[in-house]
């Protein structure tokens, strides 16, 4: 989980191959209207979001035994939403300033999602709480070492 540009993509399939066990970047689950809204500029709703999520609540249900999505999930709300399809699922938030992230967009080609709509996913970003499943990653050390971490944490 985490904003346009953290990584999670990279991240993600990245752990999928060491896990062994099948990925999926939630952006290729977007209803084209969603696309069409953030191709444009305009930052999605709660219930622009809500079939979304409903997608990759079920992509998860169908992999219960192993799967790696990469996906915003900025609200808990949100990630209440997937665990109710999913509730073993565990998140890896990748962390990062807005300057940094920033940075990385500025180089970032042929995504729909504009660098002009990344303040507002700061604005909606609730970081996992206590009481959630998951790790928080900071997104300066490189992939070889998030991913050394989350499958420590994934190993227990």
């Amino acid at each position: 989980m985490g904003v346009s540009g953290s990584g999670k993509s990279t991240v993600g399939s990245v752990l999928a191959q060491r896990l062994r066990v099948p990925f999926m970047d939630a952006d290729n689950l977007h209803p084209r209207a969603n696309i069409a809204k953030m191709s444009a500029g305009e930052p999605l709703t709660d219930d622009d979001r809500r079939p979304w999520l409903a997608r990759v609540g079920q992509w998860l249900a169908e992999h219960r035994d192993g799967g790696v999505m990469s996906c915003s999930a900025l609200k808990r709300a949100y990630r209440d939403q997937l665990r109710s399809r999913c509730p073993t699922v565990k998140f890896l938030h990748l962390t990062g300033s807005l300057q940094e992230i920033n940075a990385r967009l500025a180089t970032r080609s042929g995504h729909f999602m504009p660098a002009a709509l990344l303040q507002s996913q700061f604005d909606s970003l609730e970081p996992l709480q206590a009481d959630e499943p998951g790790v928080a990653v900071d997104i300066r050390d490189d992939v070889d070492t998030i991913v050394t971490v989350v499958d420590r944490y994934l190993r227990g």
